[in-house]
């Protein structure tokens, strides 16, 4: 069997056994105190449930980061600062488009521990892995290091210094990378990549040129670009990019994504991205 299948196959048998590939026991999922009591179940559709807290939710963008990265049937997929889980979650809701592993990395105990329960409640243990750790620690002890076609991250949007700093620390690592530096995040998602592999990410527009130059740093030739706007008159809040390890410069910028229609609803490229139509409708994040 190839390096890789042993390693998949050692996280599978890891997670009935309920020890992690190291050796080290994984932890009862189950949230302590304060957190259980705020803890609640939503349905993303396609059998996929997600455990969600006060501190660790979801919102607009981690639909839109879903959609975008087009997950593709038989992929090996990661998750980079993955929280909840709701990325990687989102990626098994269609069974012709399911990625055949997905890997979830998250620093936070109690985000990994709500989607331990996700994993457990939608019997994904075969195919969602979470792993607690800091990503710019992973090693191929934790991950097969090179062999992903596709890499997402949701990250933190402010850099570090910049804006009020929430006295929550759950809070602050969302919002602010005290943790993953925009380069750190980049140079990672290269290294987990096989040549040709895909990186999407989701940032505010004013960190584009950033983005450009962590990625271009780090061996990932930025490919793809598409703006979020709420309306057609109103300015870009969200942009989501795509970058190829070792592609050649080439850049397409697609139409902007539209939240609202001309009444005011969600449009109907939204309603698709929420599945609005179907069972997933509670989980749809209100704007």
């Amino acid at each position: 069997m190839p390096a890789e299948g042993k390693q998949a196959a050692l996280h599978r048998k890891a997670y009935r056994k309920g020890k992690q590939a190291d050796g080290h026991r994984l932890r009862p999922p189950v949230l302590e105190g304060k957190a259980l009591m705020q803890e609640r179940v939503e349905t993303l559709g396609g059998g996929i449930f997600i455990h969600i807290s006060r501190e660790h939710r979801f919102g607009t963008d981690a639909f839109l980061l879903a959609s975008f990265s087009q997950a593709k049937k038989g992929e090996k997929a990661c998750d980079l600062c993955s929280g909840c889980g709701i990325v990687g979650l989102l990626w098994q809701r269609e069974e012709e488009n399911r990625p055949e592993s997905t890997y979830c990395v998250e620093l936070q105990k109690e985000a990994v521990a709500l989607l331990e329960r996700s994993v457990q409640q939608s019997g994904l243990s075969e195919r969602v892995f979470p792993i607690e750790k800091d990503l710019r620690a992973l090693t191929g002890r934790d991950i097969p290091i090179g062999s992903f076609d596709l890499c997402a991250c949701n990250p933190p949007y402010k850099a570090a210094g910049r804006g009020l700093l929430s006295e929550r620390a759950e809070k602050a690592a969302a919002r602010h990378e005290l943790f993953c530096p925009l380069n750190d995040l980049c140079r990672m998602a290269a290294r987990l990549l096989r040549t040709g592999g895909r990186f999407c990410l989701c940032q505010r527009p004013e960190r584009l040129c950033d983005i450009f130059a962590a990625m271009r740093e780090s061996g990932l030739e930025p490919k793809r670009l598409r703006m979020v706007q709420k309306r057609p008159d109103t300015a870009p809040w969200l942009v989501l990019i795509e970058g190829r390890r070792g592609g050649n410069p080439f850049l397409t910028v697609e139409p902007p994504l539209i939240i609202q229609d001309e009444s005011g609803a969600f449009s109907a490229e939204l309603r698709r991205i929420y599945r609005l139509f179907e069972e997933s409708a509670e989980a749809a994040p209100s704007l």
